[in-house]
């Protein structure tokens, strides 16, 4: 096989790679940050239990 050839081949495994790499990063990137949010929901639910309760005004 030419030379040229082969790393072309081996040019465009790669770029394979990095899209597929890529592809795959973006498919798990939303849960991570849905699990961000649900966790920030729960700590200020938290906060708000854990405070008092603001008093009534009469």
């Amino acid at each position: 096989m030419y030379t040229q050839t082969q790393l072309a081949r081996h040019h465009m495994a790669e770029l394979h790679t990095q899209a597929e790499n890529h592809r795959l990063a973006k498919k798990t990137k939303p849960e991570r940050e849905l699990r961000e949010r649900i966790g920030w929901t729960l700590v200020e639910v938290g906060l708000r239990l854990a405070s008092p309760a603001p008093a009534i005004a009469r």
